[in-house]
């Protein structure tokens, strides 16, 4: 542990599950040390009795050891725990503010394999922490401060399972799609990818009217993620041809992303749903600012259509986090990623996948048109993404000939009106380019040349 130098990462802490940072020692000592920094963010707890956070996860194997550890630390902290058992992400956020706790965590790793796992924080508004406040409970857990903290017997924090908390949720994300409208007549293909959604998506679906073929709902602790899912979008889209659905949803394992299909089974991502929603906002004035949050990986044809339409794009760094924080400073109601991070802040804090597929739904609905139509609102420059996993993360300064490489590369793609961006991955040991352009061949080109230069230098 003392080896370390940070735990957080882009989002949250993650890792393989049972090595560090993810051990349920380490588990044990984030949950004394988030414990103690959430009660001296107030004065008082929200509910004006004891303070208590609220503890979520998704359906790996692993998240039975950590929830167990990380409730220990912060019951030892005198703090009371509300189990929710198995919760979208953005559920978590919700239910943190409904029960009116102080903070709320979720036991994930997202998109990534069973082996790996996380811990997410929530500030008891359901949004994400801020640098400063992570630094602090890194601090407390390097330095070994907070282990002189101890509360007396009598005031160690108890632990309930709030059985409602699914319920809650289901609610929650059904008020998100406007009263008086349903989707009878509408057949879904839903893909759960055996993760935290599995019993919440399929039960909104239906309980709004529509006809739902459902996979990816019988998790076992080891298949979420696997051959499903978001990560693996053409199960669902060829089951949409199958079915002769109308469209097709996938989630990743904790479901704050979604990827969609339209009828012929052509994908839909994160720039498709971000360019439905933003035009179909402009259209009704319900953008605020008239601006639409992106990151750096979105495709410029998204700003295009956005600038078309008498809006404006504003680019962050990758990470919704990013996303949420620049639309907080500013007051933007919408924004996501490509990955299909789609942030609709007018009804709630962080990534939802299900609230997300709702608002296509709703346009799908009001505008009388399939998903394929709504989809040609704006055209695609052509983009590349290629992932290299790497043993080691050196500055790319140091990989020799790599910077000259890009600064080649970047000469000819500027000259066309693209773009490539070269970065770590900060949730994988991979490196991600993305090069854009006008000429696709001129981007396989570069991409290839690039990645051969990492694998030689750093490559698994």
């Amino acid at each position: 542990m003392n080896s370390l130098k940070k735990i957080f990462g882009t989002d949250g802490v993650r890792g393989t599950a049972n090595l560090e940072p993810v051990t349920a020692e380490t588990a044990l000592k984030l949950g004394r040390a988030a414990a103690h920094v959430f009660k001296n963010l107030e004065t008082q707890s929200r509910s004006r009795g004891k303070y208590r956070i609220v503890i979520g996860k998704d359906t790996r194997l692993s998240g039975y050891m950590l929830e167990n550890a990380i409730s220990s630390g912060i019951l030892s902290m005198g703090v009371d725990v509300f189990f929710v058992g198995p919760l979208p992400t953005p559920g978590v956020a919700y239910v943190t503010r409904s029960l009116r706790a102080d903070a709320g965590i979720v036991i994930t790793a997202s998109h990534n394999p069973y082996t790996d796992n996380g811990i997410k924080f929530f500030r008891a508004d359901g949004y994400k922490l801020d640098d400063k406040i992570e630094a602090e409970i890194e601090r407390l857990v390097f330095s070994g401060e907070v282990e002189n903290i101890r509360p007396s017997a009598e005031y160690i924090g108890r632990a309930v399972r709030i059985d409602d908390a699914l319920g809650r949720y289901i609610e929650y994300a059904k008020s998100s799609f406007p009263k008086g409208l349903t989707l009878e007549g509408m057949k879904i293909v839903l893909d759960c990818g055996h993760g935290a959604a599995y019993k919440a998506s399929p039960c909104v679906l239906r309980e709004l009217g529509a006809e739902v073929i459902v996979s990816g709902n019988q998790p076992d602790g080891k298949n979420i993620n696997e051959n499903c899912g978001s990560m693996h979008p053409e199960v669902m889209c060829r089951k949409v041809v199958e079915h002769g659905a109308h469209l097709g949803i996938a989630h990743d394992g904790d479901a704050d992303r979604v990827l969609l299909c339209d009828e012929h089974g052509t994908l839909i991502d994160g720039d498709d749903i971000m360019a439905i929603a933003a035009l179909e906002m402009l259209a009704e004035k319900t953008l605020a600012n008239k601006t639409l949050v992106a990151t750096v990986m979105s495709n410029a044809g998204l700003e295009a259509a956005v600038k078309n339409a008498g809006g404006q794009m504003f680019r962050t760094a990758v990470g919704d986090k990013n996303v949420i924080d620049e639309m907080l400073k500013h007051g933007f109601n919408f924004g996501g990623e490509q990955s299909g991070h789609l942030i609709f802040r007018d009804h709630g804090t962080t990534g939802d996948g299900l609230v997300a597929a709702l608002q296509i739904l709703r346009i799908m609905k009001a505008q009388g048109q399939p998903l394929s139509t709504l989809a040609q609102c704006w055209t695609r420059f052509p983009q590349l993404v290629t992932n290299v996993r790497v043993r080691e993360k050196r500055p790319f300064e140091q990989l020799a000939g790599l910077n000259q490489l890009v600064a080649d590369a970047e000469k000819e793609l500027f000259a066309q009106g693209g773009r490539l961006l070269l970065r770590y991955s900060g949730t994988e040991p991979k490196v991600r380019l993305l090069v854009e352009g006008r000429d696709a061949a001129a981007l396989k080109t570069w991409s290839g040349k690039i990645c051969a230069a990492i694998q030689k230098l750093i490559g698994i």
